[in-house]
């Protein structure tokens, strides 16, 4: 078994949430971070018993390391891809890729430059119920892809927020951090290139001055189109609709209603806002380790109720299966339960690192879905369709 030695750049929330994935997949082995926050870096220091730095230069630099996972802010993607490629290392950076078109083709540029891959995840296209029904839509079996319809409620929004996630211009709001996992996901099921959108966003609580929800319609070029909706004001949750399994594949359970408002209302500032989201973060105060030794149950992630219709049935991805509704009967094809959480990314990056196979989830691919994202915004702004490419 080849073993990806990996450092992490950022121990916030994304790392949070990529943690249970490492600690259970014996593939990976974490040998270094950075973060500017000393006690996230002493909590990493005990966990892994590996060094930690206050940038990313001096992480880049250590001689024993593959691969580099960015997780920071979606401020800095940019910058630091260009530092890890510059050291000879493939890099695994989070969504979205970057905040403009310009800086993706600089880190695509970069990494192509140095020779190392540039994978764009944890973003929910990798989730198993996607590919699987993915792979049902090239068998051919139901005909081409006509329509897609994905929809997601959730309290995004009124969780604890950094001030920045607050501001559209600085990389917050739901299209650049949720419309990232849909149009992924969309995409990848669609298997053709997007030509045309038209959205809408909303942005109507002037205590969360970004927006929290959007609809749109993506046309393709194969002649399919797709129905986007997203809210993350934390009213309806259609998590109700996917069996009460959550979007990490975790159970949930609806008497948990309100509680992201309730947290929020107590909260008296930005500043403590801010402060309460670094506690429950790595290395804080409110923050619980996940266990090594026994992970908690859960079925494969998701983003949310989804069905793509095709000519001959329609099919819908869920935590624990496909349903296939085909013209003569309904058949569900089950899932094994994930043994590791996103188990889905570290193929993907193993395979690039040690094999050097080209990823799905490339650099080229992660633009796409952030020019979508972009056009989204500009579609809102200027109440028109928007030519994608043009």
């Amino acid at each position: 078994m080849q073993t990806l030695k990996l450092g992490i750049a950022g121990l916030g929330r994304a790392f949070s949430l990529m943690l249970p994935t490492f600690l259970a997949d014996t593939r990976v082995k974490l040998v270094g971070a950075c973060d500017p926050r000393e006690t996230a870096r002493a909590q990493f220091e005990a966990d892994f018993d590996a060094p930690t730095f206050d940038d990313i230069e001096a992480l880049a630099r250590m001689p024993d390391i593959d691969a580099i996972y960015i997780a920071s802010p979606h401020q800095f993607h940019a910058a630091h891809t260009r530092i890890a490629a510059r050291h000879g290392r493939h890099v695994l950076v989070e969504k979205p890729m970057a905040l403009s078109l310009a800086e993706c083709d600089d880190m695509i540029a970069a990494c192509r430059e140095a020779g190392v891959h540039l994978i764009v995840g944890h973003c929910h296209s990798f989730d198993t119920p996607y590919l699987r029904t993915r792979e049902l839509i090239a068998s051919g079996a139901f005909g081409g892809v006509k329509m897609i319809q994905a929809l997601n409620y959730t309290d995004y929004l009124f969780r604890p927020r950094r001030p920045e996630e607050l501001k559209t211009e600085e990389g917050g709001g739901a299209v650049f951090s949720q419309a990232a996992h849909q149009v992924d996901v969309v995409r990848l099921l669609a298997g053709s290139r997007a030509t045309r959108i038209r959205a809408a966003v909303g942005n109507w609580d002037a205590s969360r001055p970004t927006e929290g929800a959007y609809a749109a319609t993506l046309w393709f070029d194969n002649g399919a189109f797709a129905t986007l909706s997203y809210s993350g004001y934390a009213h309806f949750d259609s998590d109700e609709w996917t069996g009460w399994i959550g979007e990490m594949g975790q159970a949930k359970h609806a008497d948990g209603y309100g509680a992201a408002r309730r947290k929020l209302a107590l909260v008296q500032s930005r500043d403590e806002e801010a402060r309460l989201k670094a506690a429950g973060t790595y290395g804080g105060a409110a923050y619980t380790s996940p266990s090594r030794s026994q992970p908690e149950p859960r079925l494969h992630q998701h983003f949310g109720p989804l069905i793509v219709s095709c000519e001959r049935g329609d099919l819908r991805p869920l935590p624990d299966g496909v349903i296939v509704y085909g013209d003569e009967r309904c058949e569900r094809i089950a899932l094994d339960a994930p043994r590791v959480p996103r188990s889905e990314v570290i193929d993907e990056l193993i395979a690039a690192v040690h094999g050097d196979i080209a990823p799905l989830h490339d650099g080229v691919w992660a633009r796409g879905t952030l020019e979508i994202c972009l056009a989204m915004l500009r579609s809102s702004a200027e109440q028109r369709d928007v030519l994608i490419g043009a």
